[in-house]
């Protein structure tokens, strides 16, 4: 299966990772946190604020592989604080209106980052394949 890695212009990671990675008909998008992906500074703020800014990260990289918040299927979310829960959902819905893909949520950070997100999404056959 041919897999091919997505980059944003001017952006080049800090760490050993690509943003996401095409593989067939999914794009699997690197775990995301609250940070400038330009200047690879990361952005403080409440959970709320976090989660509004990786998921806007994630659709930035989605952008780029030609795919955008409504090709995903499966989410991981990773808090640093399950107290933290019911305010990560009420600013992660409004990414999704109506229909939310799967998602799987745990407390498992130990630093200032309240909330890292990865996802996976399904955007199909490539034009021209068979």
């Amino acid at each position: 299966m041919p897999r091919d890695v997505v980059q944003l212009d001017n952006v080049t990671p800090q760490v050993p990772l690509s943003p996401a990675v095409r593989a067939g008909d999914f794009i699997f998008v690197s775990g995301q946190v609250s940070m400038d992906l330009e200047t690879w500074t990361f952005i403080d703020g409440t959970i709320e604020e976090q989660t509004r800014r990786t998921l806007e990260n994630i659709e930035k990289i989605l952008a780029a592989a030609g795919a955008s918040r409504q090709d995903i299927v499966k989410v991981n979310a990773y808090l640093a604080d399950m107290s933290l829960f019911p305010r990560f959902n009420e600013a992660y819905k409004e990414f999704w209106p109506d229909t939310y893909p799967a998602r799987t949520t745990v407390g498992a950070l130990l630093s200032r980052v309240l909330v890292e997100i990865e996802a996976v999404a399904y955007v199909g056959p490539r034009t021209g394949q068979s």
